[in-house]
């Protein structure tokens, strides 16, 4: 089975999605940023999917799990790089993929990323 590589970047984690997703690979992929959340403190993760042309109900559902775990976490999630024709599958599929943040691309998603550590810095020193 492959797994999908995780890069450290400052506070964020980085996971470029390379291959076709199986089930197993979106379980494991799901097990990993959870340890390395915790393992690294990390407190954003982007997820990029440009590679990815098909994404079915169950790939769609793991994209929201990670999200939910890495929030628990207290870590923000971003995905960018949804190719239309995965969007209106999602929506097809009656995926709204709650809590789920999106980005057109990395730097935007980075950018998102960093914003959101901001505004969580200034809410603590309240």
């Amino acid at each position: 089975m492959e797994r999908i590589p995780i890069l450290r970047m400052g506070t964020c984690l980085l996971v470029t999605i390379q291959v076709d997703m199986q089930d197993r690979t979106a379980m494991a992929l799901q097990d990993d940023l959870a340890s390395r959340i915790e393992t690294t403190g990390a407190k954003g993760v982007l997820i990029d999917i440009s590679a990815l042309e098909i994404v079915d109900s169950f790939i769609g559902r793991m994209l929201a799990s990670i999200s939910g775990i890495a929030r628990v976490l207290d870590a923000n999630t971003v995905v960018v790089g949804m190719q239309p024709a995965v969007a209106i599958t999602l929506v097809e599929l009656g995926l709204s993929l709650e809590g789920v943040r999106t980005a057109l691309n990395v730097e935007k998603g980075m950018a998102l990323l960093t914003k959101s550590a901001k505004e969580q810095d200034s809410d603590s020193d309240l």
